[in-house]
């Protein structure tokens, strides 16, 4: 071994494969590798598979639903699992796709298949309860992506959190979850008249925070913002209050999920839920 390190051999990976029937490598698809939301999962899932000598394939889908089929089908016959974040697809497709090749889903609730989900369910309950309790009785929620689980599963977190205290949301949209989508909206926040809002995550929350100053809002006194992931939160002024994520750790357990796959069964079946925890800052007084 020494002397073929010396020489600059290294392990041929594909003739391995022809004999273990094993790539050693992870498919790792994500909707936007620019989003801060999933550099972490990215980071750490890369780290736990190099621990178990595994490598990791990535691919970006720009949450095209199209696109997605495609990438799994290009990382299919090359890796020897898939770990898929965010997805867009339809749970029938995820089934299929499920039942060809091992398969770990990230933040996508699909019955009978193994899925990692990054909740913030309570978190946001107690923002709610942070703004009714500083006397907020017209609380804003803008949506991400339509096509999310995470902004469905938000939305539904937020409308109850709402319903419990007799109030009635005001929802607004920022279809493409993008920087400047969270400025578009600032202007729609201000015309409903709220005084908190409540941003579907930190990259919307910094968009709204930018619009709100050319308007000439003061954060937190003329209104409240309220994040979700904690990815920006430090780059803001003031400092973003939002709800932190183990993003990390949902990373390591998809990889671990993988790692674990049976020879007839493949992936074992787990729902694993992380509970996010909201973290109160500069912007909510």
């Amino acid at each position: 071994m020494a002397a073929a390190a010396e020489l600059g051999y290294v392990p041929n990976n594909h003739a391995r494969a022809l004999i273990t029937g094993k790539s050693g490598v992870i498919g790792l698809i994500v909707p936007d590798i620019a989003n801060p939301f999933f550099p972490p999962i990215i980071r750490h899932a890369q780290l736990a598979a190099e621990e178990l000598g595994l490598s990791v394939f990535i691919a970006d889908t720009d949450g095209d639903a199209d696109r997605e089929v495609t990438m799994i089908g290009r990382l299919s016959p090359q890796v020897d699992g898939l770990i898929i974040a965010a997805s867009r697809l339809p749970e029938k497709s995820l089934t299929t796709i499920a039942q060809r090749m091992p398969t770990v889903l990230i933040n996508r609730d699909v019955d009978k298949i193994s899925r990692v989900l990054v909740s913030a369910t309570e978190a946001l309950a107690e923002g709610i309860n942070h703004f009714v309790r500083g006397g907020h009785t017209r609380i804003a929620y803008v949506e991400g992506p339509p096509k999310s689980w995470s902004n469905m599963q938000r939305l539904t977190s937020v409308t109850q959190a709402m319903n419990s205290h007799g109030l009635d949301g005001i929802f607004l949209q920022a279809p493409a979850g993008t920087f400047t989508d969270g400025v578009d909206a600032s202007a729609m926040v201000v015309e409903s008249g709220a005084t908190a809002v409540i941003a579907f995550d930190d990259v919307i929350a910094h968009g709204l925070m930018s619009g709100f100053r050319e308007r000439g809002l003061r954060i937190p006194d003329d209104i409240c913002i309220l994040g979700c992931d904690d990815t920006l939160a430090i780059t803001t002024f003031p400092s973003l209050s939002s709800i932190t994520l183990d993003l990390a750790k949902a990373g390591r357990i998809a990889v671990e999920a993988l790692r674990n796959t049976q020879p007839k069964r493949g992936v074992i079946e787990k729902r694993i839920e992380l509970e996010g925890n909201l973290v109160l800052r500069g912007t909510t007084g």
